[in-house]
């Protein structure tokens, strides 16, 4: 490994932490592991990171120097403080959650063990799979680090091929209430609109409705940003 690359360990083999782990492969980071308890999660593991190990999370944390926290928003703060009761956290390790809910201040335990704090929500919806990969060069990243080491979060972004931007900890609630907000009724659109088509015999809706959805929504996100649309 080439100076200046990390040893990533993941916590996680749902739809993001995979992901997120192949774009830092790609970006010659070493991949040291992954946690994975169900077989979805493990053929999930292997098809994204083909050849890394599935490890128990404390053989994980200890061989890590970034630690990817890709665990449901509920789980994460007990999982933090778990691992620094078990005194597993490292002087100097990069610790990096995933949760759109949470900034730094849920990594804390993490802190006081001398590890450096990251919160990277990529603003995407994720299917798991290498797709997402693709989708990440277009996506956005909210980063939110301790002054000192935020340009490190955004290094980090810019390696998955995203665009950091910043959410201070105090916004981290707004935030996620408006990332859920566009994901679920976009959703909730679209199937009310396809159940529609499909009542009345239209075949494939999904892909009758693909042209007009996406329009709809690239001149609403031009708007969005003050932006003319022809």
């Amino acid at each position: 490994m080439r100076a200046g690359r990390l040893g990533v360990g993941i916590i996680g083999a749902g739809r993001v932490g995979p992901v997120l782990g192949a774009a830092l492969a790609n970006a010659e980071h070493a991949v040291v592991g992954i946690t994975a308890v169900s077989d979805a999660g493990r053929d999930r593991a292997e098809a994204m990171l083909p050849g890394a190990p599935v490890l128990d999370t404390a053989a994980l944390v200890e061989r890590s120097e970034l630690v990817l926290l890709a665990v449901p928003d509920d789980q994460l703060p007990t999982l933090v403080q778990g691992l620094a009761d078990a005194g597993l956290w490292q002087p100097g390790q990069l610790v990096v959650h995933t949760s759109p809910d949470h900034g730094v201040d849920v990594l804390a335990p993490a802190f006081r063990s001398g590890a450096i704090p990251l919160a990277i929500h990529p603003a995407m919806a994720f299917t798991g799979t290498s797709v997402d990969l693709a989708r990440l060069r277009d996506a956005y990243c909210a980063v939110t680090a301790p002054a000192p080491v935020l340009p490190i979060a955004q290094a980090l972004v810019v390696e998955m091929g995203a665009e950091p931007f910043v959410v201070a900890e105090r916004d981290r609630p707004a935030y996620a209430d408006a990332v859920r907000a566009a994901v679920s009724f976009s959703t909730a659109i679209v199937d009310q609109s396809a159940g529609t088509l499909s009542g009345i015999g239209v075949d494939r809706p999904g892909r009758v409705l693909g042209a007009l959805v996406r329009s709809a929504v690239e001149n609403a996100l031009a708007a969005a940003d003050g932006q003319a649309t022809l």
